[in-house]
């Protein structure tokens, strides 16, 4: 069997590490001026108005290296990041990634971690202009920082619904909660008899949702090809009641939204059923779909029916209305937010 090489960080250096993680990234945006290498990067919108978002993902919070590739892991680092963005209608242009580790990884394992960094780089068209390395007493820390643009009258809040706006979702929600429901699993049975192999036949799809997101690019550039301006955005990180409700307090509204019309994937439906799940509580509660949620105009309505990756699930109202949930049997519910949270482990 092949010697796995292992080349220990410490012989590099700081700064030959972030010479050698950086070394291949080619520069693909004008407003990049200055990038890896100096004390600070440059960057110039050239009158547009800049986008900043930053995230921090920590080892044994938001992820687990036990089921995780790092190169997935450096993928996703990214994405979830660019999903904020576009969340503001705003265009990605670049990033800083600082990154915290311990003895245990090698120059090949960060190696690993940033071909994922440098794939969704280039699939969504960033720079990465600028980052740091240090050293962690425990597990891997991951801050990433991402940078956008966008033309003043384009850009989109939470805050900006009006009552009677549609309230629309892109793609499909539950399937990467329904995927870390199952990675998981296999994981305690790991534990319990190490000879056990993962048993993950038929569960590709939600296992992708949860370690390989993307961010909804294509549906803001139909936004753009469409003359569609939302008339509030986010994105959906931590459950659809969760985002719903953000976008109604800020707005100062209520809402309706009903179950029929959530999009749930075929086989995130099958894999709920067969974990004795209910495939709707996944929908509302679930996190880490980072698929778009937003608000349109009435008039707007014709424009998103040709996009078959586009949902109406309901309609903000008067804020003297509430936040209700109508179920497929004709039930009223309070919506309660009980999406995934951070500082509940």
């Amino acid at each position: 069997m092949e010697e796995i090489q292992r080349t220990e960080i410490a012989t590099l250096g700081e700064f030959g590490l972030i010479d050698h993680l950086t070394k291949n990234f080619e520069i693909k945006n004008a407003s990049t001026i200055v990038s890896v290498g100096d004390d600070a990067a440059v960057i110039d919108h050239f009158g547009k108005q800049t986008v900043v978002t930053t995230d921090m993902l920590l080892e044994g919070v938001h992820f687990d290296l036990m089921y995780t590739p790092l190169k997935h892991l450096g993928y996703k680092s990214v994405v979830v990041n660019l999903s904020d963005i576009y969340a503001m209608n705003a265009t990605p242009t670049q990033i800083t990634i600082s990154i915290a580790f311990s003895n245990r990884f090698s120059v090949e394992s960060l190696d690993e971690f940033y071909e994922g960094v440098y794939a969704a780089c280039e699939k969504y068209g960033v720079d990465l202009v600028g980052g740091d390395t240090s050293s962690s007493l425990k597990g891997f820390v991951i801050s990433v920082t991402a940078i956008g643009e966008v033309t003043p009258d384009k850009q989109v809040l939470r805050s900006t619904a009006q009552s009677g706006d549609l309230i629309c979702v892109s793609g499909d929600v539950g399937g990467a909660f329904l995927g870390l429901t199952i990675m998981e699993r296999e994981k305690k049975i790991y534990l319990e008899n190490p000879k056990v192999q993962p048993d993950l036949e038929g569960e590709d799809y939600i296992v992708g949702r949860l370690l390989k997101p993307e961010a909804r690019k294509d549906i803001i550039e139909f936004f753009a090809n469409n003359n569609i301006t939302p008339t509030s955005m986010m994105d959906v990180s931590d459950g659809i009641s969760s985002e719903v409700l953000h976008l109604c307090k800020q707005s100062n509204l209520g809402c309706r939204v009903y179950e029929e019309k959530l999009p749930i994937h075929d086989d995130a439906r099958m894999a709920a059923f067969k974990f004795g799940l209910d495939p709707t509580v996944c929908a509302l509660n679930g996190g880490e779909d980072y698929e778009l949620i937003f608000t349109l105009k009435q008039e707007d309505y014709d424009k998103i029916t040709l996009n078959e990756e586009i949902s109406v699930i309901g309609y903000m109202a008067d804020i003297e209305e509430g936040c209700k949930f109508l179920t497929k049997g004709g039930n009223t519910h309070p919506i309660t937010a009980q999406g995934w949270n951070a500082f509940t482990k």
